[in-house]
């Protein structure tokens, strides 16, 4: 340790002459570090002394050891100089006690000049091996007196190192907290100098950081994630926004759209955004949410282009006038495929009814969605992918009473169309720092405060939302609940002269997020029907484990109404893209496309069900008889478009609303043979036509067979042994009553059905 001390003499004198020639005025002084034996505990609390203003800057521990950084003023290394010789000539007080310092000095290994990484007391993984790559760091500076002096003194050995450092701080009683954008490489020029630093992390980019950027400032960013962004070429998939138009002349827009890709329903409104969402949705649709986009340092593959379609003048998401929008919708779908007839596109509206009355009947406008997603015109052999928002909470007040709220606040029209993918809202976005009256409502992986559900819907509608995606959230105090930027995602601005950024939330962004996925599947499939991108997308969902405690109950086994309460309230959970795309090691998805004939006509007995789809599950049987009683899972996904009927008849009862219901079932051990099989799915379909629903039950399902049949969507999840699914070797899809076959004068009956 002498020597370590003696080795730091000429070192502190040549950075307080360098420090003094840059004129500092926070103190002239070192940086030192003291690491400690392995797997010792430093006694770090006897680093500092306030007589000699020798400071402890910050403590880390990494593994074994523990690491403390303390600043020494100029001349006061003879402190612990002092501390040495003590030890050594066990010196004593004036009344005979130890005066050696072995409570500290026993405890430390080394003693060095404090480096970069030295500072570093973020997750070590968060620092780029990369010294060249420039990212945002979090400094915090000591306050010494002079709070400003400190920050000034920064500011200045920053520019020296050619980094840049925001405007903007956050203080508190003992430290100063700002942001500064540079590589280590760069920083390490002034590293030495650096005595008014007591700690480096990784920034928490926020949306709020992005939005409080002067243009110029966000032109850079923008500049940078255009050199990053690799974009799509050739005939790729389409996002089509059906809503308030998008502005095209944004920077990081203009890639992604042509002018003849812009298109209104009404010449006079024009095709631009100047209510602010489209071109925001637009951007969460190229991009993702900018905040993770922008704080990225490698390549963004885009796969996808985007079209536009102004569907309404000025209002905004969830401001819409359902009494038109049956027309205006199925206008809306018309133009650019009129214009561009053969391209691959999925639609997505984040405009919805201000109300939601209708409480999961169909109505003109959801009905109008579930005939354009079947393509009924066109006989079904062109259909379509819609993707909505589910409609959002907009009241403060209903946030206060958080997650009540949500049971209480139901989807909107016409998010309870059956064809179309429903997207909710849930948030990863807590962290209300720098804000200390304010508190996240939701927790990290709950659904967010602006969602809504099907709570309350009667059983016979679809269970909705079907997933959720990133939608932000809100805070509250003593007073009440409040939006915050921080807690919003960053997108692109309707107007980039004045602003490139702003910020966007609730299930508009979610939907935007959600189409977003599903351009990216139908890039890397563009085989997939509409109808099995949708699948892919529910079948990729995983529920949070803040979703999971909110809605399951503690203590013992949710039953299957537990799991229908969940998700009314949350869909399937959030989907992710590449469970989406690829078989893990430890998940294999099985992709099956076919087609099925659910009725047909006979003599003298009228329409009878007519077929059912048997599949074989490719099953390693001796991998999974040898795992014996391992816990596994088998979801089984089940996707089709049905073509609606909503008369009145059709609004009140689940059977004639739809044209046909499809049902799925899995061999059980007790089926014996696949004949056997056949035969217990042939008597069920029976039983169910002659409104006995009866078959013997198979309780290892989350849903079951009576909770599982709503909407055009069916999914569920068994769990059991893997011996026990080795014995499952088949998923039988079979038709149930629907339209198609009682109303036989309308002649549907030999229609087949894509599944």
């Amino acid at each position: 340790m002498r020597a370590q001390i003696e080795a730091l003499k000429p070192v502190s004198t040549e950075v307080v002459h360098t420090q003094a020639q840059q004129g500092l005025e926070s103190g002239l002084g070192l940086q030192i570090q003291f690491a400690s034996q392995p797997d010792v505990e430093l006694a770090f609390e006897s680093l500092a002394n306030e007589t000699q203003k020798i400071e402890l800057l910050s403590v880390r521990r990494d593994g074994t050891h523990t690491y403390a950084n303390v600043f020494v003023p100029d001349g006061k290394l003879a402190h612990f100089e002092r501390y040495v010789t003590e030890y050594l000539e066990e010196k004593k007080d004036k009344n005979g006690n130890a005066r050696d310092h072995r409570a500290l000095l026993n405890t430390i290994a080394s003693i060095r000049a404090a480096e970069l990484r030295a500072l570093w007391t973020d997750e070590p993984a968060l620092l780029p091996d990369d010294v060249t790559v420039p990212f945002w760091w979090e400094v915090w500076l000591p306050v010494r007196g002079q709070r400003q002096a400190v920050v000034e003194d920064f500011k200045k050995l920053a520019r020296l190192a050619e980094c840049v450092v925001s405007d903007k701080q956050v203080e508190f009683p003992e430290r100063t907290v700002l942001l500064m954008y540079g590589s280590q490489q760069q920083f390490s020029r002034s590293v030495m100098t650096l005595n008014c630093v007591a700690e480096l992390r990784y920034a928490k980019e926020t949306a709020e950081f992005f939005d409080g950027m002067t243009v110029a400032e966000q032109q850079e960013w923008a500049d940078d994630l255009l050199q990053r962004a690799q974009m799509p070429e050739g005939d790729v998939p389409r996002i089509c926004f059906l809503d308030t138009g998008v502005n095209r002349g944004h920077p990081l827009l203009a890639p992604l759209m042509d002018a003849a890709d812009l298109h209104t329903i009404e010449p006079a409104w024009g095709v631009d955004d100047t209510a602010n969402h489209g071109t925001g949705l637009a951007g969460l649709a190229g991009y993702g949410d900018l905040t993770d986009a922008l704080a990225l340092t490698g390549p963004i593959e885009i796969p996808h282009r985007l079209e536009s379609v102004k569907l309404v003048p000025k209002d905004g998401g969830n401001n819409g006038d359902a009494r038109h929008h049956a027309y205006l919708f199925t206008e809306g779908v018309a133009r650019p495929e009129v214009a561009a007839p053969n391209r691959a596109r999925v639609f997505t509206s984040a405009v919805s009814a201000s109300d939601y009355r209708d409480r999961g009947r169909p109505s003109s406008w959801s009905s109008a969605v579930d005939k354009l997603a079947a393509d009924t015109d066109g006989a079904g052999q062109y259909p379509r992918l819609f993707v909505l928002s589910a409609g959002n909470i907009r009241d403060p007040n209903a946030w206060a009473a958080y997650p009540a709220s949500l049971s209480t606040n139901l989807v909107h029209d016409p998010g309870q169309a059956w064809n179309a993918i429903t997207v909710g809202a849930f948030t990863h976005k807590a962290d209300t720092e720098g804000h200390a009256s304010l508190k996240a409502i939701a927790a990290e992986g709950g659904p967010s405060p602006f969602s809504t559900t099907s709570r309350t819907w009667d059983g016979a509608w679809p269970l909705k939302p079907d997933v959720m995606f990133e939608g932000g959230n809100a805070a509250k105090d003593d007073f009440g609940a409040v939006g915050m930027a921080s807690l919003n995602l960053l997108t692109t601005h309707n107007e980039p002269v004045d602003r490139l950024f702003t910020t966007t939330n609730a299930t508009s962004a979610a939907s935007a997020l959600c189409a977003r996925m599903a351009a990216q599947i139908m890039a890397a499939y563009p085989n997939l029907r509409p109808e099995t991108v949708r699948a892919l997308i529910v079948h990729s969902a995983e529920w949070t484990e803040a979703m999971r405690a909110m809605y399951l109950p503690a203590g013992h086994g949710p039953s299957k109404s537990d799991y229908v309460h969940l998700i009314r309230h949350c869909g399937w959970g959030v989907p992710d893209l590449e469970r989406a795309l690829w078989s893990a090691g430890n998940s294999l998805t099985l992709v099956v496309e076919d087609v099925v004939h659910p009725y047909a006509k006979v003599k003298d007995k009228g329409v009878i069900t007519r077929d059912m789809n048997l599949h074989a599950l490719p099953w390693p049987m001796e991998e999974l008889e040898a795992l014996q009683d391992s816990q596994v899972e088998l979801r089984v996904t089940l996707s089709y478009f049905i073509e609606p009927n909503p008369s009145a008849r059709g609004s009140t009862s689940k059977f004639y609303y739809p044209s046909h219901r499809l049902r799925f079932d899995v061999q059980r051990p007790l089926d014996g043979s696949t004949d056997d099989f056949v035969a217990r799915i042939n008597a069920a379909a029976q039983r169910e036509d002659e409104g006995d629903p009866v078959n013997p039950k198979d309780p290892n399902w989350y849903l079951g067979e009576l909770k599982r049949h709503r909407g055009s969507l069916h999914q569920d999840v068994w769990t059991g042994t893997a011996a026990e699914l080795a014995s499952r070797g088949f998923v039988a899809v079979y038709p149930s009553a629907g339209w198609w076959r009682t109303r036989p004068a309308l002649e549907r009956y030999d229609l087949p059905a894509q599944v």
